[in-house]
């Protein structure tokens, strides 16, 4: 990264999911993570949940690859409500002309779709379940895990969308111990790689709230990952449908999981916030 010319960038968010979008095509050196911490920080930085970066693709069915950073300055396997900022930004930059496309992810391969009211739909790939995929370490697969914290008892599904979740039921979302019980189930061995907490409480078959305490960021505004992990683990223990809207504290996200073999469908709005230089 250049240090004497100003680092440009757009500012975006997903259902206030917030993100720092910075173009690295034509292999522009990706930000260090001292870099990505200072740009982070809400008080002398920009701010923001995420930074992706726009970089050539590696695969050519996609029109780019992007790649994720926390804000503090730690490496994301995956972001769902990241994926259709960089969708966005690949529309209005005119890489992206097509109304469906495919971008290459930390993840893997996303098939994107802009709907006519400037949505997007991703194909998020297929939840995994298998402990050794999540990662988790538990003696068996199971739609349930139990662990006992200082906090006291705590029962919880899990799963991967390319990256950990653990999914925690609710009886209030609004009421739920977010900053305390999320932070200590990261903290456990079990979860050698640490873990997304959600806190999903059941609404209606159709319907969930849900709040997200993320790797690396702290509780955000959404986890669009998230949402599709919480859902696929209610679908396991036969808590909801398959088609789900997902209420966020930013904004809600509709999720379709057709079938256990099928990718698990993301749908929200992205939107552009200001640009700007920094340094």
């Amino acid at each position: 990264m250049n240090s004497v010319r100003p680092l440009q960038f757009s500012k975006m968010h997903g259902a206030g999911n917030d993100f720092v979008v910075i173009d690295l095509r034509g292999g522009l050196r990706p930000p260090d993570a001292a870099l990505v911490a200072a740009l982070g920080d809400r008080h002398t930085g920009v701010g923001f949940d995420q930074l992706l970066t726009v970089e050539d693709a590696n695969r050519p069915d996609c029109v780019a690859r992007y790649r994720i950073w926390n804000a503090d300055g730690s490496v994301a396997q995956q972001c769902g409500n990241g994926a259709r900022c960089v969708a966005a930004w690949l529309r209005r930059d005119g890489t992206a002309a097509g109304r469906q496309f495919r971008l290459d992810s930390p993840g893997g391969p996303i098939d994107v779709e802009c709907r006519d009211d400037n949505s997007y739909a991703l194909a998020m790939g297929r939840p995994e379940f298998r402990p050794e995929r999540i990662p988790f370490v538990a003696p068996s697969e199971s739609p349930h895990y139990d662990l006992a914290l200082a906090e006291g008892p705590v029962r919880f599904g899990a799963a991967s969308m390319g990256n950990p979740h653990a999914v925690i039921e609710v009886a209030s979302a609004a009421d739920a111990p977010v900053r305390t019980l999320g932070p200590a189930l990261q903290a456990r061995a079990e979860f050698p790689q640490g873990v997304n907490v959600g806190f999903a409480q059941v609404l209606a078959p159709d319907r969930i709230r849900l709040r997200v305490y993320e790797r690396g960021a702290g509780e955000t505004l959404a986890c669009g990952s998230g949402a599709c992990a919480a859902v696929a683990v209610l679908v396991r223990q036969g808590r909801v449908g398959r088609h789900v809207f997902v209420e966020l504290p930013g904004g809600t996200l509709e999720i379709h999981w057709p079938a256990d073999d099928a990718p698990i469908t993301m749908s929200g709005p992205a939107v552009f916030v200001f640009e700007g230089e920094y340094g």
